[in-house]
């Protein structure tokens, strides 16, 4: 009953807090920055001088309640030490703390009067992916779980270590690559969350409760922050925002045990984003403008927009309706899988 009680707390409190900071925005003027428009992106100039970088704000709420929730009301305890292998609330705890230093490094470039320099951000990028890599290995062990049927693996804890560093990587720039329609990086990032949660539970792979807390406020913030992000939107979550859900996607798979899983929970952020931060990379790589998908404009949602001619509703409505089959479609023949005793 008690820990009812909590899960209600996250949800009103998420949603209500969250609610009200970007209602006001407390600081505008000096926590924010405004939307300076993004270079070829279609249809980027209505967005030009909107706040940008509200992520700051629900982000925060996320982080900040989910703290109170799983460290210091009737929280999920240990017995090991603090920095013991294994301590899986300390992991969780660190883990929360890379994601907050994630979204900090995106505020302040959304807040600069000038965009950071990319190699920067990438840098920046790589360090915090590299530290989270290294407290998942430490506090969570290399035992990771196919969602889909329930059995595991042990990694070998090298692989297992580079093999959270890349998926950390490619999640953070894949969401941020995407976040150029209205409410559809936000809206995604709920549906990837929702289904790492479901698919971890039906695969037993779950440490403890604090998931539960931890899919429920996260719900809960960014469903606020989208009633003013949906087209046509108020406020953008900036990199702020991008970066820092990107980051939490990859953790809570891993958190979850259930790392493979971002080929579906991830598949709508790597068609939509990801094909872009491809074709940039090999084009860099190889001296050569555009190599890959030379008949498309990425990132995805901007060919739509541009070459066939969608609305930005419809675009959202498309990306959301695939991303949603698909994760449909793999919790369905889960449980069928399970149902029939096939596994």
């Amino acid at each position: 009953m008690y820990f009812i009680i909590k899960m209600a707390v996250g949800l009103v409190a998420g949603f209500a807090i969250t609610l009200i900071l970007l209602k006001f925005l407390p600081g505008e003027n000096i926590l924010m920055g405004h939307d300076r428009g993004r270079k070829f992106a279609q249809g980027a100039e209505v967005n030009i001088g909107k706040p940008t970088g509200v992520g700051f704000y629900f982000t925060l709420v996320f982080l900040i309640l989910s703290a109170i929730l799983c460290f210091f009301i009737n929280p999920v305890t240990s017995g090991k030490g603090f920095f013991e292998s294994g301590n899986v609330v300390t992991g969780l705890g660190l883990g929360l703390f890379c994601i907050f230093a994630e979204m900090v490094t995106g505020w302040l470039d959304d807040r600069s009067k000038k965009p950071w320099n990319e190699y920067i951000k990438g840098a920046l990028d790589v360090v915090i992916s590299l530290i989270a890599a290294f407290f998942c290995l430490h506090f969570f062990g290399t035992r990771v779980y196919i969602a889909i049927t329930g059995a595991y693996i042990d990694i070998h804890p090298v692989l297992f270590y580079i093999l959270c560093v890349i998926l950390f990587i490619v999640s953070i720039n894949a969401t941020n690559a995407t976040d150029g329609i209205d409410g559809l990086s936000g809206t995604l990032s709920i549906l990837a969350v929702f289904t790492t949660f479901l698919m971890g539970f039906m695969a037993e792979s779950l440490f403890d409760r604090n998931s539960i807390i931890l899919t429920i406020v996260f719900i809960a913030s960014l469903l606020a922050y989208l009633m003013f992000n949906f087209n046509p939107s108020k406020m953008l979550m900036g990199d702020a925002g991008s970066r820092s859900l990107g980051l939490f996607i990859a953790f809570f798979l891993v958190y979850c045990r259930i790392p493979f899983l971002y080929f579906i929970v991830g598949l709508p952020f790597l068609c939509d984003g990801g094909i872009s931060i491809l074709k940039i990379t090999v084009g860099r790589l190889t001296k050569k403008k555009i190599i890959l998908f030379k008949n498309i404009i990425t990132p995805l949602h901007d060919e739509l927009r541009k070459n066939r001619k969608f609305s930005v509703k419809r675009v959202w409505l498309v990306l959301v309706l695939a991303a949603g089959m698909i994760d449909f479609l793999y919790v369905f023949v889960s449980t069928l899988l399970r149902v029939s005793g096939k596994v």
